[in-house]
């Protein structure tokens, strides 16, 4: 179920994020004080999110759209027994992620990853329809268009073949914000036409939009 404005943000026992802290000026007490008070907002909002254990991988503006998002996702160790991540790019597992983004006050959950990829208007476009009980997410903050991921099933990093009615093994989705949509959508393989979300997993997944 969506929670379009994540009201339970009254939580305590921060943890701290993996990723750095932001370089701030500490010589300004009106900087410093408002980077604290953004980091610990962004910490009650993953927790909110994916529980005490969620990790933020990245914060700001990833939508290049103006308004203040976090990436925030649940780790675990690789099939190949190995996790890593980094502040603007990376690969780790995990079992579910999201996006919160905050506008009017209010934060939003636009995408969220867990047994399936969806997004406030379905299931995203060309994603496996099978439930998928861990992924390998790779992402990167600093190109173009914003923040980029890439969604593949993390059974085929162990050579693992997958049954059912999704696509085999090793299919990789990639997602971008758009901004004609408003909303994280997954591309075509050429990664240049967004794909159009099924409000079921029956539904055909190749509309171009």
């Amino acid at each position: 179920m969506w929670q379009a404005g994540l009201a339970a943000l009254l939580l305590s026992g921060c943890q701290p994020a993996r990723q750095a802290d932001p370089i701030t000026d500490n010589t300004n007490p009106d900087t410093a004080g408002m980077a604290a008070a953004a980091q610990h907002e962004s910490r009650q909002v993953a927790d909110a999110a994916l529980g005490k254990q969620a990790e933020i991988l990245a914060h700001g503006d990833l939508a290049r759209n103006g308004l203040d998002e976090v990436l925030v996702v649940n780790p675990f160790a690789s099939p190949m027994g190995t996790s890593s991540s980094s502040k603007d790019s990376g690969s780790v597992f995990i079992t579910r992620a999201a996006i919160l983004q905050k506008g009017n006050g209010k934060w939003t959950e636009l995408l969220r990853c867990d047994e399936h990829l969806k997004n406030q208007n379905g299931y995203l476009g060309g994603a496996p329809a099978s439930r998928i009980t861990g992924w390998r997410l790779d992402f990167r903050t600093d190109t173009k268009q914003g923040l980029e991921l890439k969604f593949t099933p993390a059974e085929s990093e162990a050579g693992e073949e997958r049954s059912g009615m999704g696509a085999p093994g090793g299919q990789t989705v990639v997602v971008r914000w758009n901004a004609r949509t408003k909303s994280y959508q997954s591309l075509d393989s050429t990664h240049e036409k967004f794909l159009s979300e099924a409000p079921t997993l029956e539904t055909p997944q190749s509309i171009l939009k």
